[in-house]
């Protein structure tokens, strides 16, 4: 029998009858519009909880096309163009959208754009080019053959990127493009608090006021044949003004520069060192969303509405987890689940009453489309935020885009309704408690607890060829038996330690936000975490951790001592390397499956003979067993005390260290599996000192996983695959008890 509530079901026009019968078949108490669509007079009766979408700076074309010089703006950089004489033109809109973006030729482009050299970084004096606006061209004289030249200038935004990506998928046609627009601006800021206050009135069946989501788009940007070009989560870049950026000059003593937005065309992505700069806007431009957001959230409330944000679109100024975000007076948060580290991030945020998880596949004809079956991504959407739902739990679920395209795919209908009654049960198990961690896990890297759950992340859940080694760390811990928690430098420097923390993780490639950068440089951060390791603390480093760019005091790794391992950066060839002996078993490697007849060669061949500048203890065949993702090459032990556990290829893949009662582990690389979450997991036990506390509610297959609810007086196994799963689970009495799982399946147990 399906179970009903905590779910929300997207509807649209002319769809009433369908939508009734699936908000029966999936148990919804909540009913709420996509975007482009409107519930009928006969939804709005079902007597449901009534969401609707909002978008405060777009959707009112009436408006801006009045006020084209209040739309967002963002700082572009040209492509670099190279001076072949001492005049250079430099075309501004080459390689961008243009019915996306569009120069700003309002305000004074030699006050608020900039020419800069690339081959010396100089800035070109102002009196050295101009534009021409006929033809969106830079002419620059004064230039220094051979030398690349790029502009940086304002654009106005004049689609909305997400409508326009709506748009675009959909296929809408002639549909009127929306062209977004800026609060910064006293009028616009006027009309869009009477606009809201308006439709609040004349939407009193409404009860939750779903924004989404406020005023600053994340930085996405186009290419002229409609691809995406520059993509950035946490991008700042399309929330500059005129008026912005001198009353920043006023507020905080300094004036920005447009490099300071473009970053030589990195546009500040979350991977970069963030400098002081990018912080002191982020701080800015913060106090102004936020402080307008909360007179959002305040106004639904006293129109009797609850005030919920969409973490997504248009939510740059509002980083929940920066301290105070619990000051808006937002009701709840809802975001899209693309696994089980979105799913944390949506779950852990502080300061609402609740969490709404919007499940994939959205329900849009790119996946919706004959001979295709949507059920296969909703199973394997909902296995992944499951185990990280029994972690920390949200308390609502739903799906987005057009209900009518669902609708023709009965499989997925079964499928939703499965889904659903299986996130009630769970609830309802739980109490919505977390399961029980047994470690406290600190993430350690630039921007600490701000950007929780939010590392490694280029685009919203997407894949990258330079990311995933890493990001594998999070979506393993996303469904751990561990406590997790996100600490930055600054927080090392200022408090060291706390006295809870059992492990401390720091990993990601040289010179990024998520290994520190020059933080290095300063010793009290490496005398703290070498005196809290030697006291008994446990640190593992994956990728390039603790590394500066530049070779300082021998070392590559500022922690090698702890690691016990370094990166040989190509200064320190003529100084012999001696591996130690690789040690195939471990409590580490214990459940690592290696295929007997790799193991025999391995065996067999043996080790290479010590050469002068490598060292021997290098297998000849390589163990393999473990996928470590992307290669770091050239690591090595610093000493032969150090133990090797994967050595192919002639550098250290996997390494455990004693450091006076403490240890280090390094980690070349973590690409998310079951295998790779089970290898952390018994890293962090081992590292800690605790492997005496891991047999416990362990399960021997790692497709399964076990989360403990003692207050529930239940432990439930589940299965984190499309294919039936066996595994025994040891409990603490020391007997054991064995599973046969279906697919995807979850069992329960009493304590």
């Amino acid at each position: 029998m399906t179970s009903t509530g905590r779910f929300t079901l997207p509807s649209e026009e002319n769809f009433a009858e369908k939508t009734k019968e699936l908000a029966e078949l999936w148990g919804a108490d909540a009913i709420r519009n996509s975007d482009g669509t409107h519930l009928d007079e006969s939804v709005l009766a079902l007597g449901k909880k009534i969401y609707s979408a909002y978008f405060p700076t777009r959707a009112h074309n009436e408006w801006i096309t009045l006020h084209m010089d209040e739309t967002p703006q963002v700082y572009l950089l040209t492509g670099r163009v190279l001076a072949e004489a001492d005049i250079v033109d430099v075309p501004l809109m080459d390689g961008f959208f243009e019915e996306q973006l569009k120069p700003n030729r309002d305000a004074d482009p030699h006050k608020y754009w900039e020419v800069v050299d690339r081959t010396t970084n100089e800035v070109v004096d102002a009196s050295l080019w101009t534009l021409d606006e006929d033809t969106d061209t830079v002419h620059v004289s004064g230039a220094a053959p051979m030398h690349e030249y790029t502009v940086s200038f304002l654009a106005y935004i004049i689609w909305d990127p997400v409508e326009m990506y709506n748009h675009l998928t959909n296929g809408w046609g002639d549909k009127e493009h929306e062209i977004p627009f800026d609060i910064y601006h006293p009028a616009t800021r006027k009309f869009v608090f009477d606009t809201f206050e308006q439709w609040l009135k004349d939407n009193p069946q409404v009860d939750v006021v779903r924004f989404t989501t406020f005023f600053y788009q994340f930085t996405l940007l186009f290419d002229q044949k409609q691809r995406e070009k520059v993509v950035d989560w946490f991008g700042c870049a399309c929330t500059v003004s005129p008026a912005a950026l001198d009353d920043f000059e006023k507020e905080y003593g300094y004036r920005l520069r447009p490099e300071d937005f473009v970053d030589g065309g990195a546009y500040n992505s979350a991977w970069r060192v963030p400098r002081k700069a990018q912080r002191d806007w982020i701080d800015f431009l913060s106090g102004f969303v936020r402080a307008n957001v909360k007179k959002l959230a305040d106004m639904s409330h006293e129109a009797g509405k609850e005030a919920m944000m969409f973490l997504g679109d248009q939510w740059i100024g509002t980083e929940p987890y920066k301290d105070g975000f619990e000051d808006l007076g937002l009701d709840a948060v809802v975001g899209s689940i693309g696994d089980g580290t979105t799913t944390r991030m949506i779950a852990d945020i502080p300061g609402v009453k609740y969490t709404e998880g919007r499940f994939l596949p959205y329900f849009f004809p790119d996946t919706f489309y004959e001979g295709n079956d949507p059920s296969i991504e909703g199973l394997d959407n909902w296995r992944k935020a499951r185990r990280a739902i029994l972690r920390s739990p949200i308390s609502r679920m739903g799906y987005g885009g057009y209900l009518s395209l669902a609708a023709k795919f009965p499989k997925f209908v079964d499928t939703v309704t499965h889904i659903a009654d299986e996130f009630r049960d769970i609830h309802d198990r739980t109490g919505g408690v977390a399961a029980e961690g047994e470690l406290n896990v600190a993430i350690l890297n630039s921007w600490g607890k701000m950007r929780s759950w939010m590392a490694f992340t280029v685009a919203h859940a997407l894949p990258n060829k330079q990311t995933y080694s890493y990001y594998g760390i999070l979506e393993s811990l996303s469904g751990m038996r561990v406590n997790v928690r996100f600490i930055s430098f600054d927080d090392v420097l200022e408090h060291g330690v706390a006295d809870d923390i059992d492990v401390i993780i720091n990993g990601g490639p040289v010179d990024t936000a998520f290994t520190g950068g020059d933080v290095w440089k300063n010793p009290k951060l490496t005398e703290t975490l070498r005196a809290w390791v030697r006291g008994g603390g446990a640190f593992v480093g994956v990728g390039e951790p603790s590394s500066l760019a530049r070779f300082q005091a021998g070392r590559f790794f500022q922690l090698a001592d702890v690691l016990g391992v370094d990166e040989e950066r190509y200064q320190t060839l003529s100084v012999d390397k001696y591996f130690p002996t690789v040690t195939p078993e471990h409590f580490i490697t214990a459940d690592v499956h290696v295929d007997p007849a790799a193991r025999e060669a391995w065996e067999k061949a043996g080790y290479r003979i010590p050469l002068s500048g490598c060292g021997g203890g290098q297998g000849i065949k390589p163990l393999g067993g473990i996928d470590f993702g992307e290669p770091v090459a050239n690591t090595f032990p610093v000493n032969e005390d150090v133990t090797l556990l994967r050595a192919d290829g002639g550098q250290v893949q996997l390494a455990v260290n004693e450091y006076g009662k403490g240890r280090g582990v390094y980690i070349s690389g973590l690409p998310y599996s079951a295998a790779n979450a089970r290898l952390l997991e018994r890293a962090l036990f081992w590292a800690s000192h605790n492997e005496d506390k891991y047999t416990a509610y362990s399960s021997t297959n790692p497709e399964c996983e076990v989360a403990v609810f003692p207050d529930a007086g239940q432990y439930c196994v589940i299965n984190n695959t499309d294919r039936p799963q066996s595994t025994d689970v040891a409990l603490p009495d020391g007997s054991v008890e064995h599973f046969d799982l279906d697919q995807s399946a979850i069992a329960w147990r009493n304590l």
